[in-house]
């Protein structure tokens, strides 16, 4: 196992609330993510000195890209979809989704969270609860255009988070974040089954909790380590491999690409931060990146809806 001293640097200095949600989509050549807090999602094109932001009228935990070019969007207590005019536009505009499927209504205080593409095309995500104290009433969910809004049979979570898939597609891993715990199980997109779960990585003892992850080409796991200021890889067992600092505390989602799809980058956030901490970490909120060997790069999945 290696550790660097803040191998990542500052990419895009950035006040997210919350960036979460982070993605390269390769065929807009940019760095895609959510402020959840702040209700907007962001591009950015490497070395550009502009961004995109789309304000959106509802928080948005994660979202994913279509093949049609459009976003499928996991908001709050929604599935929407989101057509852009121009996915290279930059500066500030207002956005108005149209609503796919509603979600938890029944459950007035949980929100959408973490999620992403299966192999398949199909949407995963999980949702939260925001109230205090937390309880494990949140859950797992695929969208898809063929079969609209199933819920997975995974036990309630407080706070799902680290959704993504072994490059074959055949199993999932996730986390209810307080537990501390990896988790995965074998996964069937069609039928939206899983199996019995299973520990992948136990944090317990650690100051570290799981937040977003993703898989590899080698089918390696990077774990974003919120309040742990780091990135964690993780091989097919579960072995820790590395550990690459983040010089800021609360780490929240990474994802691999880049225009040479040799950088790693994270979002990161400021939300529960105290003057004091904001000060000795000036850019929390921000994105920052580092470049990692040739051939890990493993594309996102585009949600399936020709």
């Amino acid at each position: 196992m290696s550790s660097q001293a803040h191998p990542f640097t500052l990419a895009l200095a950035q006040a997210n609330s919350l960036g979460e949600g982070l993605q390269w989509h390769a065929p807009s050549g940019r760095w895609w993510w959510t402020d959840i807090q702040g209700s907007c999602i962001h591009a950015w094109t490497p070395g550009a000195a502009t961004t995109l932001q789309v304000c959106l009228p509802e928080r948005v935990g994660c979202f994913v890209h279509a093949r049609s070019g459009a976003l499928i969007l996991a908001m709050a207590k929604r599935v929407a979809r989101l057509t852009l005019p121009d996915l290279q536009a930059t500066g500030v505009i207002d956005a108005q989704p149209e609503e796919l499927a509603p979600l938890e209504a029944q459950l007035p205080s949980t929100r959408a969270n973490d999620g992403r593409c299966d192999r398949s095309g199909a949407f995963v995500f999980g949702t939260l609860d925001e109230a205090e104290p937390r309880r494990t009433i949140g859950g797992f969910y695929q969208y898809s255009r063929a079969r609209g809004l199933r819920r997975l049979p995974l036990d309630g979570v407080a706070i799902a988070n680290s959704i993504c898939f072994s490059p074959d597609g055949r199993r999932l891993y996730y986390c209810d974040s307080p537990t501390r715990r990896l988790m995965v199980c074998d996964y069937d997109s069609a039928s939206a089954r899983v199996s019995e779960p299973r520990v992948f990585v136990r944090k317990d003892g650690e100051a570290a909790i799981p937040d977003g992850s993703t898989i590899d080409a080698q089918g390696c796991l990077w774990n974003a380590e919120w309040g742990n200021g780091a990135v964690a890889r993780y091989a097919t067992d579960g072995r820790l491999l590395a550990r690459y600092s983040v010089p800021v505390r609360d780490v929240t989602c990474p994802a691999l690409g880049g225009p040479g799809g040799d950088q790693i980058a994270v979002t990161t956030a400021r939300v529960g931060l105290s003057s004091a901490e904001l000060m000795a970490m000036p850019q929390s909120g921000s994105l920052f990146g580092m470049t990692v060997a040739a051939g890990l790069y493993l594309a996102e999945t585009l949600f399936n809806d020709d």
